[in-house]
């Protein structure tokens, strides 16, 4: 379990996820860079309330279906690997 969290992304594991980020961002017209601004704030906040490794963390937006006309919905969702669960104190 520990080995996973220290273990280091190969340049080939970081390149597929900017790919994966730039075709997602793409997708739903926001750009690389907006993308990094909301994955570095979601970090910030949560950060406040609990330890995570920002490094591994990934979001990513996809089209949903929404309620209504059959219309396609923006969705965010973010995989935030915890590594602390206690509160951190300020």
């Amino acid at each position: 379990m520990f080995k996973n969290i220290l273990k280091r992304k190969s340049s080939r594991e970081i390149a597929k996820d900017r790919l994966k980020i730039l075709l997602i961002s793409d997708r739903v017209n926001c750009s690389p860079e907006m993308m990094e601004m909301i994955k570095n704030d979601i970090a910030k906040v949560i950060s406040k309330y609990m330890k995570i490794d920002a490094q591994s963390m990934e979001i990513q937006i996809t089209k949903t279906s929404g309620k209504g006309r059959n219309l396609k919905n923006p969705t965010l969702y973010a995989n935030i690997p915890i590594l602390d669960l206690h509160t951190l104190k300020n």
